[in-house]
């Protein structure tokens, strides 16, 4: 217990001596003093320079250390989807912590000036918002914990590091694959369609899992936007579902539409990412809300500086999911689901 006092309060002495310059020699006496009675093991001592130092570094009482913490937040865009995830940050937040807004604007060149300078700031966490903005700040900055939201397949862009962690913004494959049994109980042959160049390692763990939860999963590789009609012949040939995965080279404004139809012409139903292609066909969709993966980095950024000092190192995913079916599909391929999976549907079309 002694050693956890003694680390906090060391901690919040050398952070408040950025703010305090010309208080540096005493604070150096009180780092001195504690490491003094700490090695004595004077633990009533030890208490009271506790607070004593608190009251020398902070000018009042010992309070959470993430009630006065600056938050940056480095956004990679100005787009509704990042103002909903970053209102959800802000609802589950560090308590009475001051947030400081920075926009990329979509420049990665900019983004690693305004990284910089949030390197000489005095920010205690800083949170990137969409993929630009956390490439910049792995790159620029080093010494100050990044909580990333709002991407993508972050290990796929190597959005790792000893002070970076973040959330995913997808549901994991494991969750997809449950849900769909419980919808689909006699689901067992899964069709999609991936690039190797943006896909392959998404794949192989689809793969991997979709084996152990008794799935059989075929993967057709597409090079380009011209292989998806033939890919998707064959595909749908051979499968009872067609499991969409997020990949840009499959998935355009001019093939989801494609895809969808030949589908549903085929009789097979379509299992998407997003509420958008329930809206457009697709039986049934798994994905998160963008609110709710602002409010997990919130809690998750609130662990980190309330004390948690190992980060996590894969990202966290997000524990609410939204299920979106399309319930005239569902008539026209002749599924129905049981009474008790209603209450599990957030919002039919």
């Amino acid at each position: 217990m002694r050693g956890r006092e003694q680390s906090r309060c060391l901690d919040i002495i050398r952070r408040s001596r950025r703010n305090n310059v010309g208080q540096v020699p005493r604070m150096m006496n009180a780092i001195d003093g504690i490491n003094r009675l700490f090695r004595a093991g004077r633990s009533g001592g030890a208490r009271a320079v506790v607070g004593l130092a608190c009251l020398l570094s902070l000018g009042t009482p010992c309070v959470s250390e993430s009630a006065t913490m600056d938050i940056a937040i480095l956004q990679s865009s100005d787009i509704e989807a990042y103002r909903e995830a970053i209102a959800g940050l802000k609802a589950t937040g560090p308590s009475g912590a001051v947030y400081t807004e920075y926009d990329v604007q979509g420049d990665l060149e900019l983004g690693k000036k305004l990284a910089r300078k949030l390197r000489a700031s005095n920010a205690s966490l800083v949170v990137a918002v969409g993929l630009k903005a956390a490439m910049a700040a792995k790159l620029e900055i080093v010494d100050v914990p990044i909580v990333y939201m709002m991407i993508l397949d972050p290990l796929k862009h190597q959005l790792t590091g000893a002070n970076m962690t973040g959330t995913l913004l997808e549901v994991p494959i494991d969750r997809q694959l449950k849900i769909m049994r419980r919808f689909l109980p006699t689901l067992h042959r899964i069709g999609t369609l991936y690039d190797p160049d943006k896909t392959s390692s998404r794949m192989k763990d689809a793969m991997r899992q979709a084996a152990t939860s008794d799935f059989k999963l075929k993967g057709l590789p597409v090079e380009s936007e011209k292989d998806v009609p033939q890919q998707l012949r064959k595909l749908l040939s051979d499968v009872d579902a067609l499991w969409l995965m997020p990949d840009s080279t499959v998935l355009t404004n001019e093939s989801v539409r494609f895809i969808l139809e030949s589908a549903l012409a085929n009789q097979i139903p379509v299992i998407g990412f997003s509420p958008e292609f329930t809206r457009l066909g697709a039986l049934l969709s798994l994905s998160v809300n963008y609110g709710d993966v602002g409010r997990e980095t919130g809690l998750l950024a609130k662990r980190l500086l309330d004390g948690e000092r190992l980060l996590p190192l894969n990202p966290v995913p997000i524990e609410r999911l939204k299920i979106t079916v399309n319930l005239k599909t569902a008539k026209f391929l002749g599924i129905t689901f049981p009474n008790e999976l209603t209450s599990l549907i957030d919002e039919t079309y």
